[in-house]
This record gives structure tokens, sequence and C-alpha cells, in this order.
């Protein structure tokens, strides 16, 4: 007989696919579940519901889950994100998390693979706990332990750090107005004569060299983990709780100045 999802798991993994604030759309579940000639017995109900549904109704059809498994490769396409990358990594933790308890996991391509079936959430509740504990003792951001989620450190901690990483250049657009991203995003910002946005008043060469040495520093963080041509690598990078912590303490360091940054105006 071939393997069936529970009516637990079949929640599970329609919750996530439907989040309501990182998953698919409406118009979304109903264009996939189209191309993959499922029915949609209930279009009009919310999300989770109408998904779960169409899994429930397609299986009992099939007595296989070959259609459902399908649905989630084709939601989970990297390139169906392409004008909106950041959606990507935030619905693929969710769904992950769902499917751990099948024994399944989507990698960065998209693809799902098998791994060892999880039991139980507690440890990955554990674990985020002891982070935010330990980075809490350190004094780290406010900005930065809002990343410490059970969903984001399941697997290991690169998540965590990965999300904390993009809020810093979400607090760059936020304090400058500007819509760019990583390299781009830090030269506009922060370099110019006077930049958008100064860690001190610039008044002495050594002022002006910490400033270079802050963009280089933005600019390196940027690049360790958002660098596009090395992606799928690091996403699969196994780092251990030392590491983020250090890398969240980095965070919550660049937090900190940002926030105290001399705008532009106050040049004038």
């Amino acid at each position: 007989m071939e393997h069936v999802f529970s009516q637990s798991e079949l929640e599970a993994i329609a919750a996530a696919l439907a989040d309501t604030s990182e998953g698919l759309t409406g118009s979304e579940i109903g264009h996939i579940l189209s191309s993959l000639k499922m029915a949609d017995p209930t279009p009009t109900m919310t999300k989770w519901k109408r998904l779960h549904n169409a899994f429930v109704e397609r299986q009992n059809k099939s007595s296989n889950r070959r259609a459902i498994l399908e649905f989630i490769r084709q939601a989970m396409k990297p390139e169906r994100y392409a004008k909106q990358p950041v959606r990507f990594e935030p619905l693929r933790a969710n769904v992950n998390r769902a499917l751990a308890f099948s024994g399944l996991a989507i990698e960065a391509t998209g693809k799902l693979h098998s791994v060892t079936q999880a039991e139980t959430l507690t440890e990955a509740v554990q674990r985020a706990e002891e982070l935010r504990a330990d980075l809490t003792t350190r004094g780290v951001h406010p900005d930065v332990l809002r990343f410490c989620r059970a969903e984001l450190v399941a697997d290991n901690y690169f998540h965590a750090v990965l999300e904390a990483t993009k809020s810093i250049a979400d607090k760059i657009r936020s304090r400058t107005g500007l819509a760019d991203d990583t390299a781009t995003l830090v030269d506009k910002a922060l370099t110019g004569d006077p930049p958008i946005l100064a860690i001190n008043p610039l008044s002495t060469e050594s002022q002006k060299s910490e400033q270079r040495g802050f963009v280089n520093l933005v600019k390196g963080t940027f690049g360790m983990f958002r660098n596009t041509t090395a992606h799928e690598a690091r996403i699969l990078w196994a780092m251990d709780k030392a590491d983020a912590e250090d890398l969240l303490s980095l965070a919550s360091l660049i937090h900190r100045r940002l926030d105290s940054a001399i705008t532009r105006k106050s040049f004038a």
C-alpha cells in the first residue's frame, strides 16, 4: 500500500502552505490546483481549509499522496518567488516544520527529500528558548531577538541569522527611504559626502575611517548570508548555537549603530 498523509499531517501542511502572512495567496492556490487538475471542493472557505479539503478529497480518491507532493513541489519552486524573493524562506521554514513529522523536507532548490522523521517540536522550542535566553543575557538588540523562534531553528540556526540579516536591510530602508538591497543599498545609504546615514559626525579622519569600516562590516554581513550566487550552499550550512549567538550579536551591533546614526539633514 502506498504512503498517505494522516489527517493531522494534511492539516499541518495545508496550514503552512496557506499561512495568512507568509503563505500562498488564494489565487496562487487556485492556479496550482487547476494546473494539477485537482478538485477545489470549497473555494470560498478560508485558504487553509480550502487547501486541506482539496488535499483530503484527492488523497481519498487516489489512495496515495502523490498529487499532494506534486502540489508542494509546484508551490515551492524558487522561480515562483522571483519577484518577491523574501517570501520563499519564511514559507519554506513553515512547510518544513509541517513536513518534518512525515519524514520530508524541502531543499533550497525547492526539491523534496527524505529526512529523519520528527517526533516532537519540543527540541525546536527548547533551542529557541535557550538561544533567546543567552542573547538576552548578552543584551542583544530587541529587533534581533524576535528571530529566535522555534520554526527558524528547527533544523539549525541558519534561518534565524538569515532573517536577522534581512532585518538590517529593512532598517536601512526605513531610515533612508531607499528601495535597494544588499551592497547597493549600503553604498547609497552609508557612503557619499556626506552619506545619508553616518554613525558619527565624520569631522575627523578617524571618524571617516570608522564609517568606512562600518560600510565594509555591513557589506560583509550581507555577502556572507545573502549572496544569491551561493544561496543554496548557505541555506544548507549546518550552523551551531555558538556561531548563531556570535553572528546575532554582530547583527545586534549593526542595528544599534543604525539606530543612533545621524541623518543627512543633521549635517546641514
